[in-house]
């Protein structure tokens, strides 16, 4: 049975829709403060202004207070307890940082809305001749359904690609080139680490499209979506 349309960890409020390209700008330091979390290291895309949007290992937060070559920023309790900030806060760990896309950005990763899903363990790193494997395993398995393929997804707001994945999507492998992982927090990771995860939106809403479409067909009609999706499933209902 498909879930509902999960509820994702955001940082700023409801109505806003900032969006990203998963392409690190910046790694920064994070600080927890009383009032909010302070991100350092701002400046290789400054000047930032009162209410701007920066994704901080794929948390889109909001510009609440300038400090030095960096901002506070006021967080909730849900993204402290859906992703890693909290935990990385108390120690200053490090961050990937990217301000939000203007009209006029070249769009060079994929749409990531700075709106986590869930966290991941990593349960391998390996180096390869010209690439890194990073393997990672969903926190809640449930999430795998997003997953396949060369499937787009923003770990720690990193924009990456799908190499291969188990057969439910739970467990899966990305390829990392070097300057990826040079310019990012990855070459930080190790096995045990668990980092921030948000799915491909175009497969979040082909899912949520599908499952509303379900609900208004006539209930004489076998479309329920109790029926795991499958190839038969599709052709049955009209695709090729």
């Amino acid at each position: 049975m498909l879930r509902p349309y999960p509820i994702m960890a955001r940082g700023h409020s409801a109505g806003e829709a900032d969006m990203f390209t998963g392409l690190v700008q910046a790694i920064g330091r994070l600080q927890r403060r009383s009032g909010g979390l302070v991100i350092e290291g701002c400046a290789p895309f400054a000047p930032l202004a009162l209410g701007d949007s920066v994704a901080v290992d794929g948390v889109c937060l909001t510009v609440a207070e300038l400090c030095g070559d960096g901002f506070r920023a006021d967080v909730s309790e849900e993204t402290l307890q859906r992703t890693t900030l909290g935990a990385k806060a108390e120690r200053g760990g490090a961050v990937n940082l990217e301000p939000a896309l203007r009209l006029s950005d070249r769009l060079g990763g994929h749409l990531v809305s700075g709106h986590v899903d869930a966290c991941a363990k990593v349960m391998a790193i390996d180096s390869l001749p010209q690439s890194w494997e990073l393997e990672l395993r969903w926190d809640d398995p449930g999430f795998g359904r997003y997953i396949c393929d060369k499937a787009s997804i923003a770990v720690d707001g990193i924009s990456l690609t799908v190499a291969r994945c188990t057969a439910d999507g739970a467990r899966f492998t990305l390829a990392v080139i070097p300057h990826t992982w040079s310019i990012t927090t990855l070459s930080h990771r190790v096995v045990g680490d668990r980092v921030n995860l948000e799915a491909d939106q175009l497969a979040r809403y082909a899912e949520r499209l599908i499952q509303t479409g379900a609900e208004h067909q006539p209930a004489s009609e076998s479309t329920s979506m109790d029926t795991p999706m499958s190839t038969d499933w599709l052709s049955s209902h009209g695709w090729q």
